[in-house]
């Protein structure tokens, strides 16, 4: 559990859409960099393959990024996980053959006052969906997969796997076509008493703002890939 609370409510609104924030050119500058940039993870079970955006390679994208991403959102830090060097990163970018579960990105310091992340698709095709619920720990994977729960040795940066969610926000099953249509690779009583929020339709050029400790997962939708960059902020 966080341990600035109410700061943290304090700052918490709604999630955001800011339409046609990039130019074109400037989407392909994202895809070019994400390409010169080496592999961080591959993880062949989630098919996902991470690439953290290190200082340094883009200084003209990391300008770009912070003036607009501050236009949004006021002053904040980056909030990332360091190099082997300890060097701070930007982001990460995600491309993904596979749906993302439900999760938070509350970080890895408890003492951390966690603010907002953003989401720039840099494939056309997905979507994001975002819970009204909340959840003030740290980064989580929620799950009720006895077998991933069992999972206790974590490396640097992985999430916590944990059943915690199932109950907290009541019994209330899950909307079956909300199910049906967005969230298929969930098994639905992973979502008791969840309640969808926002439903984020990827489109190029767009960006997501969100709180950390909205409860959130991809959706099922995805054609072949989608690659997707994502910052994490504090303050």
């Amino acid at each position: 559990m966080h341990k600035n609370l109410e700061i943290i409510k304090k700052y918490e609104k709604q999630p955001k859409i800011i339409k046609n924030l990039y130019s074109e050119n400037e989407i392909k500058k994202f895809i070019n960099l994400y390409n010169e940039l080496p592999i961080t993870t591959h993880n062949k079970k989630q098919s996902v393959i991470k690439k953290r955006w290190l200082l340094n390679y883009s200084k003209e994208l990391e300008e770009l990024f912070c003036k607009r991403l501050k236009n949004e959102i006021g002053d904040f830090k980056m909030d990332n996980l360091k190099t082997d060097e300890g060097n701070e990163i930007y982001g990460l970018f995600q491309e993904s053959y596979n749906p993302i579960g439900l999760h938070i990105d509350g970080g890895f310091n408890h003492e951390d006052q966690i603010y907002k992340q953003s989401l720039i698709p840099l494939t056309p095709v997905g979507s994001t969906v975002i819970f009204k619920n909340r959840f003030y720990g740290n980064s989580t994977n929620f799950t009720i997969d006895k077998e991933e729960l069992k999972i206790k040795k974590l490396n640097y940066g992985q999430n916590i796997r944990s059943s915690d969610h199932i109950g907290m926000f009541g019994n209330k099953p899950f909307d079956e076509k909300i199910h049906s249509k967005y969230l298929a690779h969930e098994k639905i009583e992973n979502l008791v008493g969840l309640e969808v929020e926002l439903i984020y339709e990827w489109e190029i050029g767009s960006m997501l703002i969100f709180d950390r400790t909205n409860m959130h997962c991809s959706s099922s939708i995805i054609e072949g890939k989608k690659l997707g960059l994502t910052t994490f902020t504090k303050k």
